[in-house]
């Protein structure tokens, strides 16, 4: 905030001394008119000027005397920058040089007080009014020096003689005479009461001061450098004053660009509020949390740190297994293609119920080897009677289980009496495997995976 106000005030002077240096072209026919009431402008004449903050803003238009035996002075302005006059408005006549000229400097006031009433009747109708309480006279620097000549001590002796006696009780009254007179004793009047009322405020501050620069003093020489660099920064400022008073011109604009921004901000910040309350209530659960997280983490240092160990023990034998990797990236893209047909194949499959299908072969191909008669089903089994069956250690005649190279190499070692054996059989299974498909109904395909299956081609 002070930041703010202060280059408000830098922006103020800038532009004062602006006025000051190019002039100031006021719209024409434009006049601000006061009638301002002073105890004394008996050196103010007509066409003097009139000032705010030191620049020309008008003239006086025109003197008079009131009914109370007052100066009235009616200025005129004519910027209207400076215009109208509030209600804490105030003027007074300075001398302008040392021959006796003089000017009305004048203060227009605040815009959080009133504007000055309007005359609307008697001499000065149309102005606005300045009570000579707003107003002061200075006591000219000849009438001074007169004192101490003869006849005028002489006659200012007789002056406060009468005076004594025609201000005898009324005191009060001289006090505020005395006080229009010379602004600055009703403003050191004014002080001295807020200091007198502040009293206790001015001994703790006093007390405190000695507490604070007493640490001050011990750093003085960092305080004395810092002084020496403002002194640089200062400098450095000056040589880049053009650009400051650039940035001081860019700096309106700035603002008025950043005002959307920052109502932007202000909405964020009114939506946050309830987001941050609860931050503020979760606040006390979240530090404990954070409070349990450092034995954890004191934990978990031990185990990562055994990791990058382990991580490091392992990296041979996974830089080992590179050639493997890439062995396996190629043998991927050769099979990809396979996999694919695989892939395919096992989805035509699972689409056309061939697993359900090779399942009902296989069921009814139990079926059609069962019998069944008016018990119910039954199964078919035929004895082995043969020297073959039992267990035995050393190779028996006829009982050789090793395969032949060819069907006619496997014949022509069995014996006459194994192979009838091995025709009867197979017969025996031929004939009862047609009675059964033709007593179940089965598919004449089964006939053919049944004689597969004992080795015998139908």
């Amino acid at each position: 905030m002070r930041r703010v106000v202060l280059i408000g005030a830098v922006l103020l002077c800038a532009a004062g001394g602006f006025v000051v240096a190019t002039g100031f072209s006021s719209p024409p026919g434009f006049s601000y008119t006061v009638r301002a009431i002073f105890d004394d402008a008996s050196f103010a004449v007509q066409g003097e000027d009139v000032r705010i903050a030191g620049a020309n803003v008008g003239t006086i238009q025109d003197l008079g005397v009131t009914a109370d035996k007052r100066a009235a002075v009616t200025i005129s302005i004519d910027d209207p920058d400076f215009a109208p006059f509030h209600a804490n408005a105030s003027c007074a006549i300075r001398p302008q040089s040392l021959i006796g000229e003089e000017y009305v400097d004048c203060n227009p006031g605040t815009s959080s007080s009133p504007r000055l009433s309007r005359i609307t009747q008697g001499p000065g109708t149309g102005s606005y009014l300045l009570p000579v309480t707003r107003t002061s006279s200075p006591i000219d620097s000849d009438i001074v020096q007169d004192i101490s000549t003869e006849p005028v001590r002489e006659s200012l002796a007789v002056i406060i003689d009468e005076l004594g006696t025609g201000l005898t009780a009324r005191g009060a009254d001289l006090n505020a005479v005395i006080h229009r007179a010379n602004p600055a004793l009703g403003d050191t009047d004014r002080v001295l009461q807020i200091l007198a009322r502040q009293n206790h405020q001015l001994a703790q501050l006093a007390t405190d001061s000695d507490t604070v620069l007493q640490p001050l003093a011990h750093e003085r020489h960092q305080l004395a450098g810092f002084i020496t660099q403002a002194n640089t920064t200062s400098v450095a400022s000056a040589q880049r004053a053009a650009d400051i008073s650039q940035t001081f011109k860019l700096f309106p604009s700035f603002l008025r660009r950043l005002r959307p921004l920052m109502a932007d901000l202000s909405s964020l910040a009114d939506q946050g509020t309830p987001l941050m309350q609860s931050l503020g209530q979760s606040a006390t659960a979240v530090g404990q949390q954070f409070a349990n997280l450092t034995p954890f983490a004191a934990k978990a240092r031990t185990a990562l740190i055994e990791l990058g160990a382990s991580a490091q023990r392992s990296q041979p034998a996974l830089v080992a297994t590179m050639p493997l990797a890439r062995r396996l990236r190629r043998l991927g893209a050769v099979g990809e293609p396979s996999a694919a047909l695989l892939d395919r194949l096992t989805a035509s499959l699972n689409n056309t119920g061939a697993i359900e299908q090779l399942m009902g072969v296989l069921f009814n191909g139990t079926v059609a080897a069962n019998g069944f008669d008016s018990l119910g089903h039954y199964v078919r089994a035929e004895p082995l009677v043969s020297s073959c069956t039992s267990y035995a250690r050393t190779t028996l005649l006829g009982c050789s289980a090793n395969f032949a190279k060819s069907a006619s190499a496997a014949a022509a070692s069995a014996s006459p009496a194994t192979v009838a054996a091995a025709r009867l059989d197979s017969h025996v299974v031929t004939q009862a495997v047609k009675r059964a498909s033709t007593q179940s109904g089965a598919p004449t395909q089964l006939t053919g995976l049944l004689a597969y299956l004992i080795g015998r081609q139908p």
